[in-house]
C-alpha cells in the first residue's frame, strides 16, 4: 500500500487481496485513501468521489467483518463517513468509551472538521456537545467551532444560541466575540417572544450578560408570566437568578413561592440548587425551609446512592445546625466504603459544618459526629492508595480542592501520590494539574519542576489559551523553578502570536500574573495598555457579574500599579486613581483584634499613638497595616497630631496618589513599614511567601520604605507568649 500513488492502485489492491487483509491492514488502507483525499484541491468533492467508487463497497464489506477484531484506533480510523455522521455517532456514545477512545475520536474530528461546510452549525453544536460530554476543553477544536458559529450568527436562533452559550459555561470556554454576537441577537428577541418555555430559554442566556435596563425588562416581563411556569422552568429560573447576582425581592418571593408548590417534584440534585440559590439571593421564609428540611429527611431515609446521600447531606448541613439522628448516620456509614473522593469531601464538609456550629454555639462536640468524620478520613486515604494511574487519580481530582477538610486531610497525601506519578505528566493534563496545584496552596518544587519541564518540552502541543493556567501556581505560589528564563520565555513567545485572539480578560490575568514574578513581557504589556484593548474590555466587563467584573478590574489596577513601579521606562501611566479611592471607602472600617492590639504595644513602644500610624495608605494605594519614622540614630520621630480613637481609622482626604504625603524626611531618616502576615501570606504545607506578599514588600521597598514582616508563627509562638516577649521582639 505504501507504494500506491492513487485511490486508483488502493482499490486494486484491494480486490486483488480481500480474502487475507487483516484488521490492521483495512485501517491502513483507510489512513492511506485520507492522505490521498487531502491532496486533492476540493475535499468535499473527492470524499464522495471515494464513496462513490464501486470498489469501495468491498472495503466497507471488509471493514464489517473485521471490527470486533481491531483496536480503539483502527476502530476510529475506519470511520471514514461524514463529519455529520460522526458528530451524532460521537453524542450517542460519549458516556461509555474509555478515555483512548475518546482521544481517538476528537483526533478523527480534528482531521475531519475541513469537510464541513461554514453553514453547518448544527455539526459543530454536536462536537461541542461532545466535548461537554466528556469533560475535555479541546481548545482547538472549540476555536473551529465558534468560528461556524460567528459566521453564522445573524441566523442562530433562540435555542441554538442558549444551547451553544450553556454549552461553552460547561467547558469554561470564553469567546467574547460570540458573546456579543449572541447579546445583541438575544436583546432583539425581548418584545417578540411571549411564551414561557421560549421566555425561560432566553432569561437564562441574556440574564447573566444583560445591562441594568434589560435586566430590569426580563425581569418584569418574567414576572408577569410567572404563573405559567412549570417546576423545572422555575427551577431554570431561580438557577439563572443566582448567577445573575439579581436582587429583584418580589420576582424572587414569586419564584420561590413556585418552587414551594412543587417541592415534592424535585429530585435531591434539585433541592441542592434551590437551597443554594435562595441562599445567595437573601430568601427568607421558615415555612419554606422547614418544608424543604423535611423532604430532604424523608428522601435520605431511602436513598442508598452514594453520590445522591452525599447531596442530601449537604444540603440539610446548609439549613440548619441540627444533627442527624443515630439511624441517618448509620446510613451515611454504610455507603462509605462505595463514595469516590468526591462524595467523601461533600460529607466531610457537612460534617465540620455541624461540629463548628457546635463548637461555636453549645461550647461541645458531638462524638458520633467526629467518629464519622474519622471513617472519612479512613477512605478517603483508602481510596487515594489504591491510585497507581494518573489519569484515573485526575478524574476524582478535578473538583476536590474545596473545603477545610480536604486541605487538613487528604491534600499532603493527594500531593505525595502526584508526585509518585508525575513521570506521567504530559501536554495533554499539564494545563488541568498546573490549577489543580495552584489551587491547593501546597508548594512542592518537584512537581512544579516537572510541570515546567513538560511546558518548555512540549510548548507546540500545548494551546496558547492554557498558558495562565501553567503558569499560575509558579506566581501564587512565588517559586522559580530551575529554568526560570527559559520556561516563561518559552511561554510567551508561544503566546506571542496569539496576543490579539485571547480573551481580554485571560490577557489581564495573565499579565498581572506574571508581574507577580517580576516578568514583564513587553509585547504583551503594549497589547493590554492601548486605548483599543482598554475599551474592548470595558465592553467585555459589562458582559459580566459584578463580583466577576470586580475582579478583572482589581488585576488590571494591580498589574497598571507593578509596571509603574517596577519598569517606570515602559512609561505606562498611572490611570487607577478614581477606582482605588473607590475601594478604599468601601473597605475602610474598624482595626481588627490584632491590629488593636499591635497599635497599643507599639504605641508603647515608640512613645505613645503619635510615633505610630495605622493603615497608611501609600503612592499606588497599597496599605500599610503600621508606619512609623526613625531618624538617623534610630530614634522615633513623631508625625505630628492626628487624632486616631482607638479601633477607628483615620480619613483620608485624597489627591492624585503617586507620591508620598510629607516624603521629604530629616537626613538619615527611613520609612519604617510593619506588616502582620496571616496564614493567607504563606503556603499551605511550609512558611513560604507567596506572590502577593512577595510583590508588595518589593513596592514598598521601591517606595522608600525598609519594610519588616511579622509572620503569624511567630507573633504567636511559645517564644512570644508573654507581653515582655513580644515588646522585645518589636524592638
Amino acid at each position: 500500500m505504501n507504494k500506491c500513488t492513487d485511490e486508483e492502485q488502493i482499490f486494486d489492491f484491494i480486490e486483488k487481496n480481500k480474502t487475507i487483509l487483516s484488521e490492521k491492514q483495512v485501517g491502513y488502507a483507510f489512513n492511506i485513501l485520507w492522505e490521498f483525499k487531502k491532496q486533492k484541491t476540493s475535499l468535499l468533492k473527492n470524499v464522495a468521489c471515494i464513496k462513490n467508487h464501486p470498489q469501495f463497497l468491498i472495503l466497507q464489506n471488509i471493514t464489517t467483518k473485521k471490527i470486533e477484531f481491531m483496536n480503539d484506533e483502527t476502530l476510529v480510523n475506519v470511520l471514514y463517513i461524514t463529519q455529520q455522521s460522526l458528530s451524532v455517532l460521537m453524542v450517542n456514545i460519549s458516556s461509555l468509551i474509555s478515555q483512548r477512545f475518546q482521544e481517538q475520536l476528537v483526533n478523527k474530528t480534528e482531521l475531519l472538521f475541513d469537510t464541513i461546510e461554514s453553514s453547518h452549525v448544527n455539526i459543530a453544536r454536536r462536537i461541542v456537545q461532545f466535548l461537554r460530554n466528556i469533560q475535555y476543553s479541546h481548545y482547538s477544536l472549540l476555536e473551529r467551532c465558534n468560528k461556524v458559529f460567528l459566521s453564522n450568527a445573524n441566523h442562530l436562533d433562540l435555542e441554538s444560541i442558549s444551547k451553544i452559550l450553556s454549552l461553552y459555561n460547561s467547558l469554561q470556554f470564553h469567546s467574547f466575540e460570540f458573546y456579543v454576537v449572541a447579546k445583541k441577537r438575544l436583546t432583539e428577541m425581548i418584545p417578540l417572544v411571549d411564551q414561557p418555555a421560549s421566555f425561560v430559554k432566553l432569561f437564562v442566556a441574556l440574564g447573566p450578560m444583560a445591562g441594568p435596563e434589560e435586566k430590569e425588562q426580563l425581569e418584569s416581563t418574567l414576572f408577569l408570566m410567572s404563573e405559567e411556569l412549570t417546576s423545572q422552568q422555575a427551577l431554570t429560573v431561580i438557577g439563572a437568578m443566582e448567577v445573575m447576582e439579581s436582587r429583584n425581592a418580589r420576582l424572587i418571593k414569586k419564584i420561590a413561592s413556585i418552587l414551594h408548590r412543587h417541592l415534592d417534584n424535585y429530585k435531591p440534585k434539585e433541592l441542592l440548587k434551590i437551597t443554594r440559590a435562595l441562599i445567595f439571593l437573601h430568601f427568607q421564609s421558615k415555612e419554606f425551609f422547614v418544608r424543604l428540611r423535611e423532604l430532604l429527611l424523608s428522601y435520605l431515609k431511602i436513598s442508598i446512592i452514594p453520590g445522591e446521600i452525599s447531596i442530601l447531606v449537604y444540603t440539610i448541613s446548609m439549613l440548619s445546625p441540627s444533627h442527624l439522628n443515630k439511624t441517618e448516620l448509620s446510613q451515611i456509614e454504610a455507603v462509605l466504603p462505595q463514595c469516590d473522593l468526591n462524595d467523601l469531601n461533600v460529607l466531610a464538609t457537612s460534617v465540620l459544618r455541624w461540629i463548628q456550629y457546635d463548637h461555636m454555639c453549645l461550647d461541645s462536640i458531638n462524638g458520633k459526629q467526629l467518629k464519622l468524620l474519622q471513617k472519612l478520613d479512613h477512605y478517603a486515604h483508602q481510596r487515594l492508595r489504591k491510585y497507581n494511574n494518573l489519569n484515573l487519580l485526575w478524574e476524582e481530582l478535578k473538583t476536590l480542592t474545596k473545603g477545610d477538610w480536604f486541605a487538613e486531610s487528604l491534600l499532603e497525601e493527594t500531593v505525595v501520590a502526584l508526585q509518585s506519578m508525575m513521570n506521567e505528566i504530559d501536554y495533554e493534563n499539564v494545563a488541568g494539574i498546573a490549577s489543580f496545584i495552584s489551587r491547593t496552596n501546597y508548594l512542592n518544587p518537584l512537581l512544579l519542576d516537572r510541570i515546567a519541564s513538560v511546558v518548555i518540552q512540549n510548548i507546540e502541543k500545548i494551546h496558547p489559551f492554557a498558558i495562565f493556567a501553567v503558569t499560575l501556581p509558579f506566581s501564587t505560589m512565588n517559586y522559580d523553578p530551575p529554568q526560570r528564563d527559559e520556561f516563561f520565555g518559552t511561554c510567551i513567545q508561544h503566546l506571542n502570536s496569539y496576543l490579539s485572539k485571547l480573551d481580554p480578560i485571560m490577557l489581564v490575568f495573565l499579565g498581572s500574573s506574571l508581574a507577580t514574578l517580576e516578568y514583564f513581557p513587553e509585547d504583551l504589556l503594549k497589547a493590554i495598555f492601548n486605548i483599543k484593548f482598554l475599551a474592548k474590555l470595558d465592553s467585555q466587563l459589562e458582559l459580566l457579574c459584578s463580583s466577576l467584573s470586580m475582579r478583572v478590574q482589581f488585576r488590571l489596577m494591580e498589574l497598571n500599579r507593578a509596571v509603574c513601579l517596577e519598569c517606570p521606562e515602559y512609561q505606562i501611566p498611572w490611570f487607577h486613581d478614581r477606582f482605588c479611592q473607590q475601594q478604599y471607602n468601601k473597605d475602610t472600617g474598624s482595626m481588627s483584634g490584632t491590629q488593636q492590639h499591635f497599635y497599643k504595644m507599639l504605641a508603647e513602644l515608640l512613645g505613645g499613638i503619635n510615633y505610630v500610624k495605622p493603615s497608611v495608605l501609600t503612592p499606588y494605594y497599597h496599605i500599610v497595616d503600621f508606619e512609623c519614622i526613625l531618624d538617623k540614630r534610630k530614634k522615633p520621630l513623631p508625625f505630628g497630631n492626628h487624632n486616631i480613637t482607638l479601633g477607628k481609622l483615620p480619613e483620608t482626604h485624597w489627591e492624585s496618589n503617586t507620591q508620598i504625603d510629607g516624603s521629604r524626611l530629616p537626613p538619615g531618616a527611613e520609612r519604617i513599614a510593619l506588616e502582620f502576615l496571616d496564614s493567607r501570606a504563606f503556603c499551605g504545607n511550609i512558611p513560604h511567601l507567596k506572590g502577593k506578599s512577595a510583590m508588595k514588600k518589593r513596592h514598598l521597598e521601591i517606595l522608600g520604605y525598609h519594610v519588616i514582616q511579622i509572620p503569624h508563627f511567630e507573633w504567636n509562638s511559645m517564644t512570644l507568649s508573654t507581653k515582655d516577649a513580644r515588646m522585645d521582639y518589636l524592638r
